[in-house]
């Protein structure tokens, strides 16, 4: 353990890809203190990607970029700001508000930060909003789309830990509800505190029109979604099929994909599937080493000699995940810690859902607190504002999202009840 975790420690200070870290810290516990032979990297790494549920990754970010490649974050934008925008603040509400309708296309963090931000945070910072708080409204409602279905860390979750990916998408709805009206109240809240603009009142046809242009996009994850719900089609077919209807749309209907930028889509697709199958491998191959050495039975077992307490051992569990999350990138924390702490919540009952989505939560709160904050250098990068400035005026965001963590830690029917009603 500690050759394994010593390499791996030695590696991170000195900045190696967290991909590599694992793999050489892994290799070095192989070569060093193993009777196994090197041949079992190659049968582990392939193992771990070696998997149906997992063939969803690649056609969920293809849906992802095509729409936002076909301009369809513009159309869902101007849907919420002529619903939201008249309000005090109107625009940084619907930046929340285009957040939790995006998280229903791309499942994922980084590409809510990135394709939303580049149109709002400008938006924002013309309008009369302070950059960092345009920057920090940004980042704090991107954690809401790994949580409303669908998801990408949900899918990596259900197919690692043996539970039913569509459970966890709808268990995942209520939570990320509640979280994306949360972060509205707060921007509601600071935007007339600091007396920020709204917007003119839109009228009844400028917002039917603007339904109309986004009719189309807010069907999808719909249909996708539905369908793994009532068992129409698995989470991979339901991709392909986004996919197929992302491409239609981009490519035949709006008529804003050209054949050089699918091709280009296709592409940075392709480089985003390749990282994050490394990852997983390399992450799958760590993970075997650790249930070889016992690792997550001895780290169970230090905690219940700490303490029997059933809200003890979930508030130990949070604060371990938002600790790695803040170091760790999120795939390959997933597929290291989950098993760990995922076995310290069987011991005490815990619903496997109910932890599903309470640890993915938990977990997506490193990517907007430094020092790694993916989400953090994204932000900055547009706006131009230090990352230390935003992630001190995110502060306000960042425990309205603890509350709302600890709500559904501790309220197990907010994630249960919809997946009771429909299984």
């Amino acid at each position: 353990m500690l050759i394994l975790f010593g390499t791996m420690m030695i590696l991170m200070l000195i900045g190696m890809p967290i991909a590599f870290t694992i793999g050489i810290s892994s290799l070095a516990w192989l070569v060093t203190s193993s009777p196994f032979p090197l041949s079992v990297v190659a049968q582990k790494v392939f193992a771990g990607i070696d998997s149906w549920s997992l063939l969803s990754i690649p056609l969920f970010l293809l849906v992802g970029a095509l729409m936002n490649n076909g301009g369809i974050t513009n159309k869902l934008i101007k849907l919420v700001d002529s619903i939201l925008g008249h309000i005090k603040g109107g625009l940084g509400l619907a930046n929340v508000g285009v957040s939790m309708l995006f998280a229903g296309i791309s499942g994922t963090a980084l590409a809510d930060t990135a394709s939303i931000g580049a149109i709002m945070i400008p938006a924002m910072q013309e309008d009369g909003y302070d950059a960092e708080f345009a920057s920090s409204v940004t980042v704090s409602s991107s954690i809401v789309g790994p949580i409303i279905p669908p998801s990408m860390p949900m899918i990596l979750t259900g197919s690692l830990l043996g539970i039913s990916i569509g459970k966890l998408f709808i268990a995942g709805a209520i939570p990320g509800i509640i979280l994306g009206i949360a972060l509205m109240g707060m921007t509601y809240y600071l935007s007339v505190k600091r007396d920020y603009p709204s917007g003119e009142k839109a009228t009844f046809d400028e917002i039917l029109t603007s339904l109309r242009g986004a009719i189309l996009p807010l069907i999808l994850p719909i249909i996708m979604v539905g369908g793994i719900v009532f068992g129409i089609f698995t989470p991979t077919e339901a991709a392909s099929i986004g996919a197929v209807i992302a491409l239609i749309l981009g490519v035949f209907v709006y008529k804003t994909i050209s054949f050089k930028k699918l091709v280009q889509t296709f592409l940075d697709s392709a480089v985003s599937t390749a990282s994050v199958m490394v990852l997983v491998g390399l992450a799958s191959l760590f993970a075997w080493i650790l249930s070889i050495e016992h690792v997550p039975q001895m780290v169970a077992n230090l905690i219940l000699s700490v303490t029997e307490n059933r809200i003890l051992i979930i508030i130990l569990i949070n604060l371990l995940l938002l600790f790695i999350g803040t170091f760790m990138e999120t795939v390959a924390a997933i597929l290291v810690i989950f098993p760990i702490v995922f076995q310290i919540s069987t011991l005490i009952g815990m619903d496997p859902v109910h932890f599903g989505v309470m640890a993915v939560l938990a977990l997506m709160v490193g990517l907007i607190t430094p020092p790694l904050g993916v989400c953090l250098f994204v932000a900055s990068s547009i706006s131009k504002v230090s990352i230390i400035k935003i992630a001190r005026a995110n502060m306000p965001y960042l425990i309205t999202i603890l509350l709302v963590l600890l709500l559904v830690a501790f309220v197990p029917q907010i994630s249960l009840w919809l997946p009771s009603v429909f299984y």
